[in-house]
């Protein structure tokens, strides 16, 4: 009979995993720190490893010509990092970037694909979670085109502090201007605005969240339509895998 985890690692697909699942995982997981700006890789390199943050942020990149770039999607204690590619092919289609340091657990790609030939609970999460991600980048893509500066840092800030699970963490200029794709001036005035209504409190790379209901309230709509997407998933994933039996490895 399959039992729930007692011991949790701190991501959440990992601790939706029945506990014979998570214990057989536990040898093909290792844990890295990832500090911040740490590239685990570029456009056009091969993904060796999946990522399951536990603390911290990872950022889906795409550079642009001329050496700017543009934030496509964050993932954090909800998600996995790589999947999509290692499932299309292997190579890299985006930049993947540690945006808030923070400690992950790394799995290689052939412990990876050998756990999803199994079928059972893990494959049915993995399955569950790249449409919740795909939809990630839609709806970030939307609220890059039709919402102001000050509501898109709003959504990010409340998004990383969901992930982090501190009020405060660090995040420099150069990444902020990365997530709203325009220049450092545009985020210092950004920032600036928030700070000024008591929001967040910004100096020197340190963000700190003042007033989280405001901040909220600051915020479009799309920080809601993804928290509420991604919360979605993960009971989806846990209703699926606790019904599918696990299968003999291929």
């Amino acid at each position: 009979m399959l039992q729930r985890q007692t011991v949790r690692s701190g991501n959440r697909i990992l601790d939706a995993l029945p506990d014979d699942a998570s214990k057989r995982l536990e040898g093909a997981l290792s844990p890295v720190n990832l500090r911040l700006a740490t590239v685990l890789w570029e456009p056009g390199q091969r993904v060796e490893a999946v990522y399951f943050p536990v603390e911290g942020v990872i950022s889906l990149v795409t550079p642009l010509e001329g050496g700017g770039s543009v934030e496509v999607a964050t993932i954090g204690n909800e998600g996995i990092v790589g999947v999509p590619t290692v499932l299309g092919g292997g190579l890299a289609t985006l930049r993947a970037v540690a945006q808030v340091s923070g400690w992950s657990l790394r799995m290689e790609l052939p412990a990876f694909h050998h756990e999803l030939r199994r079928g059972g609970a893990f494959n049915s999460l993995v399955q569950n979670y790249v449409p919740a991600l795909f939809s990630q980048i839609a709806q970030a893509a939307g609220c890059n085109r039709l919402h102001s500066n000050e509501e898109r840092l709003s959504r990010w800030l409340l998004m990383s502090h969901d992930r982090v699970g501190a009020d405060r963490f660090e995040i420099t200029q150069e990444f902020l201007a990365q997530m709203l794709g325009s220049r450092r001036a545009t985020v210092t005035v950004s920032a600036g605005i928030l700070q000024k209504a008591g929001l967040i409190s910004y100096h020197r790379g340190h963000m700190v969240i003042v007033d989280r209901e405001r901040l909220e309230a600051a915020s479009c709509e799309c920080y809601g339509v993804i928290k509420r997407e991604l919360d979605e998933v993960i009971e989806r994933a846990l209703r699926s895998a606790w019904e599918q039996p696990e299968a003999s490895p291929a």
